[in-house]
């Protein structure tokens, strides 16, 4: 099992975490400056609506380690859940798959975030997240799957209504895009659920009994609050001024 510190364990747990987005281009005084106005567990970066390379995610993640930061990279589309092991190969520790509706979507996700003998993803990488003072195979491997956070994002009324077979063994998180659920909320006027939160207490109920955590981007954190009434534990916010 994961350490009892780990973000991952700390997300089974249902304790409430916090992460926040940053600039990919942040240095160490950019990421301490954001860090210190809340307490933070984690960072998130994107690449589905923002430019990034690879140099730049492999200095990002060095960075946020050094400050002992777990990185979320969301990638840029739902149909390169392929490249997750390439991903993780430049240092996350989490991953974020956007607009998922399909099983098949989750199985590709959940073969390529794990190692053998629960995945199937490559060995290789001297900027993966951890791999410092882990450089055994099977070590690693275990570490990695046993710390590792693998998230799929909530964009449609399909994923919500299929919420509970979407939340598989080695999913830890639903997260959640709220603007482009809207979007499909308006265009099913009939549909029972009608609002975000309509969605967010239906899914909630479904993984009742589960480890499977909800995420979601409340952006700011005078919304916290109202959530963790509800029921979420995980956020995602943007840096405070």
């Amino acid at each position: 099992m994961p350490d009892n510190d780990s973000l991952k364990q700390r997300i089974h747990a249902g304790e409430v975490v916090v992460g926040v987005s940053a600039p990919l281009d942040s240095d160490k005084s950019g990421l301490e400056a954001i860090l210190s106005k809340d307490t933070y567990s984690f960072l998130t970066i994107d690449s589905q609506h923002s430019p990034y390379n690879e140099e730049k995610l492999v200095a990002f993640c060095a960075t946020a380690q050094d400050l002992g930061m777990p990185v979320q990279f969301r990638i840029k589309n739902t149909h390169n859940a392929y490249l997750i092991g390439n991903v993780l190969d430049l240092g996350p520790a989490a991953i974020e798959v956007p607009l998922v509706e399909d099983e098949e979507i989750v199985d590709e996700s959940l073969d390529a975030f794990y190692y053998p003998q629960v995945g199937h993803r490559s060995w290789g990488g001297a900027a993966r997240h951890g791999i410092a003072g882990r450089d055994d195979r099977l070590e690693y491997a275990k570490w990695w799957n046993e710390h590792g956070v693998l998230c799929l994002q909530m964009e449609t009324l399909a994923a919500v209504t299929n919420a509970r077979r979407l939340a598989k063994p080695g999913v830890d998180c639903l997260t959640w895009g709220p603007a482009d659920l809207s979007f499909d909320i308006e265009a099913h006027p009939q549909h029972p659920f009608q609002t975000v939160d309509d969605c967010l207490r239906h899914v909630l109920k479904q993984l009742e009994g589960t480890t499977v955590r909800i995420s979601f981007r409340n952006n700011t954190p005078d919304q916290r609050q109202k959530y963790i009434d509800m029921g979420i534990t995980v956020f995602m916010e943007r840096p405070q001024a």
